[in-house]
């Protein structure tokens, strides 16, 4: 146990840089090796989903590979504290039959067990402002709303 969190203590910096790095080309790859770096409970949380266990975290990155193509994952930033890894990234894609590419920058939030997988993975980022908004009919009325809203 870390004396000053309390929690357990796990591989050290780097190794965590190193399954962040193995966890997004992963999330790239096909999903069936997901079970060597995410724990069989493992939850995830962005604004479209609350899903715990492998098999729905599979299913996220199975939908995301259904609906768009050239998914790229770039980490911008990284920061560390105790058992938990943050990162800031830049995600881009194309919609199917689209020509558009598409960019959303966010952060993500990952907790690591003792073992070095992955128990929590929480994206953080603006669904309204970088993706509902671009959308039409809902779009205009979001950014109408936003500019109400706005000082």
């Amino acid at each position: 146990m870390s004396p000053a969190t309390g929690k357990a203590a796990i591989q050290g910096p780097r190794v965590l840089l190193k399954r962040l790095r193995e966890l997004m080309a992963e999330a790239l790859e096909p999903q069936d090796r997901l079970d060597r770096i995410v724990a069989p409970d493992v939850r995830f949380v962005d604004p479209f989903n609350d899903v715990t266990g492998i098999e729905s975290y599979r299913a996220v990155f199975r939908h995301m590979f259904e609906t768009v193509e050239q998914p790229r994952f770039a980490i911008l930033r990284t920061a560390i504290e105790g058992d938990i890894a943050f990162y800031r990234w830049r995600f881009s894609f194309r919609r199917k039959g689209a020509a558009e590419i598409w960019t959303i920058e966010g952060m993500s939030e990952v907790r690591f067990l003792a073992n070095g997988l992955v128990a929590e993975h929480i994206d953080h980022w603006d669904a309204a402002g970088q993706l509902y908004e671009r959308l039409p009919v809902i779009g205009a009325l979001l950014r109408w709303i936003r500019r109400k809203l706005a000082v």
